[in-house]
């Protein structure tokens, strides 16, 4: 079933800067509007945190490359 819905302009724009290229903007709208998202833990972290969190991730896959060969 289709629903049409009318959306002020400034929410459009936002749905259509955050919607991916694959997607549709109902696909997009069900993404945005689901009730737990990465995005959520953006202001968990600070910066500090962030690099250390991605040095540990990139040197576990580097440990997992040189063990795979």
């Amino acid at each position: 079933m289709t629903h049409w819905v009318r959306l002020e302009d400034e929410v459009y724009d936002r749905i259509r800067a955050h919607k991916r290229d694959d997607e549709s903007f109902s696909d997009a709208v069900d993404r945005l509007t689901d009730s737990r998202s990465l995005r959520d833990l953006r202001d968990v972290f600070d910066d500090d945190q962030v690099t250390q969190m991605r040095d540990v991730i990139a040197a576990t896959e580097r440990a997992g490359r040189q063990r795979d060969r």
